[in-house]
């Protein structure tokens, strides 16, 4: 996982093995500078790669202490223009939810043979839904789909008996977000295919929702830092209020 973002994007400009790609796109802005949004999505854009439709990362510091409960950041955002790609989407009920499960185009539906397979080794999915039913059984399954992100979670609206409605929000663009033992939060904005709008306008729903999700008991500047980057890029800093 990621440490300070800073500490280690400036070991990522010291290092002197780089490649050709690499070098020209250091050569698009300056290391010390703050860019704003825009700015910012403006010159990924010039660096994106023909070749590969690289996913435009956002990663937040936050001035939070995760091992304290009362400062765990955690939420949900729909991307107003989704992701960039199909998600596959498993979903874990029984009877009546199980039929509308299907019927939404879940990948992936099923109950306790679901549950076997998963603690098998199954995990040929970016995200879970289950009922409430089956979460006593699925609840075994914890520390295999914690550690990836895929428990599913009441907090998130993958716990519940509207299967259908969960499927079609997570395929409108809904993504939850965590900070993680080093008080940061990752996650993607979209495809570098995007248009610039396009990424503005998944960027700064990010932000607001983070940004809305400050706990209570934070003491000063909330927000230590943002940055932007590609899938295999250096990283701009973001200079936002």
């Amino acid at each position: 996982m990621l440490k300070e973002p800073l500490v280690v994007w400036e070991f990522q400009w010291k290092m002197k093995k780089r490649s050709k790609r690499y070098k020209e796109i250091v050569n698009l802005f300056q290391k010390d500078k703050s860019y704003s949004l825009k700015e910012a999505i403006s010159i990924l854009k010039k660096a994106g790669n023909n070749k590969f439709d690289s996913s435009v990362d956002i990663h937040f510091h936050l001035n939070v202490d995760p091992k304290k409960a009362e400062q765990m950041v955690r939420g949900t955002v729909i991307l107003p223009h989704g992701r960039g790609r199909k998600l596959k989407i498993a979903v874990f009920a029984k009877g009546e939810q199980e039929k509308q499960a299907r019927e939404s185009g879940a990948d992936f539906v099923g109950g306790t043979e679901l549950i076997d397979k998963v603690s098998k080794g199954f995990l040929d999915f970016d995200c879970a839904i289950a009922t409430p039913e089956t979460m006593k059984e699925l609840s075994r399954l914890g520390k295999i789909l914690g550690p990836r992100g895929l428990m599913p979670s009441p907090k998130t609206g993958t716990v519940t008996n509207d299967v259908a409605l969960a499927i079609e929000q997570l395929r409108k663009g809904k993504v939850e977000f965590r900070v993680d033992k080093q008080s940061g939060i990752h996650l993607s904005i979209g495809k570098i295919s995007f248009s610039e709008d396009k990424l503005l306008d998944n960027a700064s729903a990010i932000i607001e929702a983070v940004n809305e999700a400050c706990p209570v008991t934070v003491k000063g500047k909330y927000i230590k830092s943002v940055f932007l980057s590609l899938t295999m890029s250096p990283a701009l800093r973001i200079s936002f209020s």
